[in-house]
């Protein structure tokens, strides 16, 4: 689960602590923005940790990261320096940078300047043993704001995944007002070609290439529904941004809802679908969290107060001793019998929800215990476009419950079948369960 600051000008942020650099020492060893970046992480790691940070074993570990980037890139013996803390902030950063800026200068045409700075802030992270507290190069920030926040692209607006019993090709979804709905395509049909090219025996990246393509363009899509073979269809591309949240409804009056994350617009995108499937005639729902990894706090306080009126969601301790309660802001819908399905990949911020859930007595958890990640990163953008994330603080549920290493117990315990399709009734032992509860839950109600 993750909050985001925005950052300014690295440069104005560390003024007061950075190290001045005469232009030519910064040709020969780190650059003005690689110091500030390099300061501003090792600031952020000692103010911001949830807990109190071991300067010295920081310092070792930027030290050590540092030493075996350089014997990886050839130098057998480094020569780096030990650094040794102080009990002072700034007298620590202006060591780390001098040390690293030495190394640079002295090993530069071995080491880029800017692989030794990602080595050293790498280092100064990793030293906590917090498999969340790392470093984010470019590229893996911007696939993690592509996993949380989808990018558009050109598509037909279908959800596709690959049957295992029968290696076809299946539509698992198909998006409000896509061009595949419009063109009449729907849920379990069988691509059996697209564009005249077999689906069987492609991975489902092939096929999801051969999906893909620049929005107005034509794909020509041979499908099999029901057993029978419907005519061609042909549809027109169109800018598609992936959805977080598929709806549909089950058995005629129960309304599913599955999350894949706790996006930027996760909580709007299931307050539409569950005004859609109130308007089908849900009695009840089901909001699937299974394999849901996380996302936003915010997301999951939205999510959770769709469904919990009034009370605490959760809340957060940091390690200066405040903790702040969230409580719901009063937009719950109108409440029906709820079912939360639940796996070992449900983690973060679906355990937040979960959790809200069950100690405010909302809904029914359902599944097999959760992942048990209790703690809170907090994203650093740095300015070339890496980042640092840091655990910056613990949450509990309502009831004040800690899941860190523990995780959420269902209130019903149902294992997940072999070769299981989320989603399906039918084949998906867990989701079966829960709409067997939900249909006793109406049953008792009338």
């Amino acid at each position: 689960m993750y909050r985001r600051i925005a950052v300014p000008a690295l440069a104005v942020i560390l003024a007061s602590s950075s190290v001045l650099v005469t232009s030519a020492n910064a040709a020969s060893g780190l650059s003005t923005l690689e110091r500030d970046e390099l300061t501003y992480s090792y600031r952020q790691l000692i103010n911001q940790y949830y807990k109190q940070v071991d300067t010295q074993h920081a310092l070792d570990g930027a030290r050590a990261k540092v030493i075996a980037l350089l014997q990886h890139d050839g130098v057998k013996k480094p020569a780096v320096p030990p650094l040794h803390a102080t009990n002072n902030l700034t007298a620590d950063e202006r060591g780390l940078t001098t040390i690293v800026n030495s190394t640079v200068a002295k090993y530069g045409a071995k080491a880029p300047s800017r692989q030794v700075t990602y080595a050293a802030i790498e280092g100064l992270l990793t030293s906590t043993g917090d498999r969340y507290t790392t470093f984010l190069t470019p590229k893996e920030y911007a696939e993690l704001n592509a996993g949380l926040d989808a990018q558009s692209f050109g598509g037909v607006g279908l959800s596709i995944g690959i049957d295992e019993a029968t290696k076809e090709l299946k539509v698992q979804s198909v998006i409000d007002g896509g061009p595949a709905q419009k063109m009449g395509m729907q849920s379990d049909d069988t691509i059996v070609s697209i564009d005249g090219k077999l689906t069987k025996g492609r991975t489902l990246d092939e096929d999801s290439k051969l999906l893909r393509g620049k929005p107005g363009t034509v794909v020509r899509l041979l499908v099999v529904r029901d057993g029978k073979t419907i005519p061609p269809v042909d549809v027109t591309r169109a800018e598609i941004k992936p959805p977080s949240v598929t709806a549909k409804m089950l058995n005629g009056d129960i309304g599913y809802a599955r999350l894949a994350v706790f996006g930027a617009t996760t909580s709007a995108e299931l307050s539409e679908a569950l005004k859609k499937l109130d308007a089908q005639g849900a009695k009840a729902y089901v909001l699937d969290l299974r394999d849901n990894g996380g996302g936003y706090l915010n997301a999951a306080i939205d999510v959770s107060s769709q469904f919990i009126a009034t009370g605490p969601i959760v809340s957060v301790a940091e390690r200066v001793g405040s903790t702040r309660q969230y409580d719901a802001d009063d937009v719950a819908v109108a409440p029906k019998p709820l079912a939360v399905l639940v796996n070992k990949y449900t983690a973060s911020a679906s355990e937040i929800t979960s959790g809200a859930i069950q100690d405010n007595g909302v809904g029914t958890i359902i599944g097999t215990k959760t992942f048990g990640k209790g703690v809170v990163q907090t994203i650093f953008p740095l300015p070339d476009g890496s980042a640092v994330k840091i655990t910056t603080a613990r949450y509990l549920t309502p009831n004040g419950r800690d899941i860190n290493h523990i995780g959420i117990t269902p209130n019903i315990v149902v294992q997940e079948n072999k070769d299981a399709r989320l989603g399906d009734p039918t084949r998906d032992a867990q989701l079966s369960s829960a709409v067997s509860f939900l249909h006793q839950r109406i049953a008792d109600n009338q």
